[in-house]
């Protein structure tokens, strides 16, 4: 059956708040794979996804923490109704509280695609770890299961230069 799907955004991110969700995926296609995201307070890594992307902050303010191709850490501030392009390959770090929702738009994975997540060293900015997944269904929250990953290992977490240790969240 043929449909367009309209979305409240606002009432999407309520619903998503109440249910104490951080991704609510509002529609999967062949082409396209749109959702809301509510803030994640810890948030640390940075994500390689292998399509653009465009965020769009619905409510509150995101700090999206980028790195140049020189490898240098960079912020890009993104106020209530803005929206960014990100293109595929940037390692990108969406940072922003629980209470803001951004409006996450991109291309659904083609068979084989890959999604990194890499950490780096607060302290000397060495890398730390890399995970990756294939996602096939993003209502599967690929970054979550990052976390539990990264953060359940210490060895992962340890500055193989400085011998800093990440914190849990």
């Amino acid at each position: 059956m043929f449909s367009m799907p309209i979305v409240s955004l606002l009432d999407e991110a309520r619903r998503l708040a109440e249910r104490g969700q951080r991704v609510s995926v509002l529609w999967q296609q062949a082409d396209s794979l749109v959702f809301i995201a509510r803030g994640r307070e810890y948030r640390s890594e940075f994500h390689i996804n292998p399509s653009d992307e465009t965020m769009y902050m619905i409510k509150g303010e995101m700090n999206l923490h980028y790195r140049t191709p020189e490898g240098k850490e960079e912020v890009a501030v993104i106020s209530e109704g803005s929206l960014i392009y990100t293109p595929a390959g940037t390692p990108h770090s969406p940072r922003f509280p629980p209470d803001a929702f951004a409006l996450i738009s991109e291309r659904k994975r083609r068979e084989g695609e890959v999604d990194r997540f890499h950490w780096y060293c607060g302290k000397c900015d060495a890398f730390l770890h890399e995970e990756s997944f294939i996602v096939r269904d993003y209502a599967e929250d690929p970054v979550s299961k990052a976390y539990q990953r990264f953060f359940g290992n210490e060895d992962f977490r340890t500055c193989k230069k400085c011998g800093d240790v990440m914190p849990t969240v």
